[in-house]
């Protein structure tokens, strides 16, 4: 039996800490593979680095977490080689002054160097047609249509509307053919309309088999939640071997009806470990 694409996802008493606290900590989570996770707070709470955390691009301070099987912190780069990340700021955002195409030709330039094979090296045409192919359906998979931007590929990032910059960074991603796509801010500057819309997107792409972990500011209805934003003055003398025993009180876990997941969280957003 072929085993899914998506690559399932847990954690058991994942946290991270920064200079002057926690930024999360104590998050459990049990994501099958083809989920749709939430990763639901205000901003400041945590849920970039909580991302960047389970695609192995932060190191934890507590617990561990896999992904596709892969173990966390110890197999970062091989988590990192099977997660396609949308953009976060100041770690993998698009160039505002780049147009459509020139972001598609630099990701597909970039994946005939890193994936290519001795058949690509020796038949560029074929080569450059298969590129061709993954462009088009990882266009396809995101919703976005060329034809109706303003200059159709020849549109530049900072001519964009956010929900399709939004598919872009999407499709972008997906042309790796990753088994978690990390998407952040998966809501933020939307319409109701628009909010809807990305949703859908997020959902048809988990249906497709593809995990997704989605930062945002309210979780959908039916998605596996974790939710950040407890209280943010945390002290510093958390016993490790009990994160809820401390000389003041936090939130206690918060369990979100429905689901599988469970979060517990503190943070201080002044930190300056990571964006959230």
């Amino acid at each position: 039996m072929e085993s899914p694409h998506g690559a399932a996802v847990s954690a058991r008493d994942f946290g991270l800490k920064g200079p002057r606290g926690w930024v999360f900590q104590g998050v459990d989570l049990t994501a099958p593979p083809g989920s749709l996770v939430a990763v639901e707070g205000p901003s400041g709470s945590g849920r970039t680095c909580l991302l960047l955390a389970l695609t192995g691009r932060m190191r934890p301070s507590r617990g561990h977490a896999e992904v596709g099987g892969l173990r966390l912190p110890g197999r970062a780069g091989a988590v990192r080689a099977i997660s396609g990340l949308g953009p976060v700021p100041g770690v993998n955002e698009l160039d505002p002054a780049f147009t459509v195409a020139e972001h598609l030709r630099e990701r597909a330039l970039l994946r005939r160097r890193f994936d290519g094979s001795l058949h690509a090296l020796l038949h560029p045409r074929a080569a450059r047609a298969a590129a061709r192919a993954a462009v088009d359906a990882a266009l396809d998979a995101a919703g976005l249509d060329l034809a109706t931007l303003p200059k159709a590929e020849r549109t530049s990032v900072r001519d964009l509307e956010r929900l399709e910059v939004l598919r872009l960074s999407i499709a972008l991603a997906l042309m790796g053919d990753p088994r978690l796509l990390a998407v952040d801010d998966a809501d933020l500057k939307l319409s109701d309309r628009e909010r809807a819309e990305a949703w859908r997107l997020l959902r048809g792409i988990a249906d497709g088999g593809t995990t997704v972990l989605a930062v945002c500011g309210e979780a959908p209805e039916g998605a596996l939640t974790v939710r950040t934003g407890g209280r943010r003055d945390a002290p510093e003398d958390t016993d490790p071997a009990d994160p809820t025993a401390t000389t003041g009180t936090t939130d206690p876990p918060d369990i979100t009806a429905g689901s599988t997941t469970t979060g517990k969280e503190t943070a201080d957003a002044s930190t300056g470990t990571g964006r959230a």
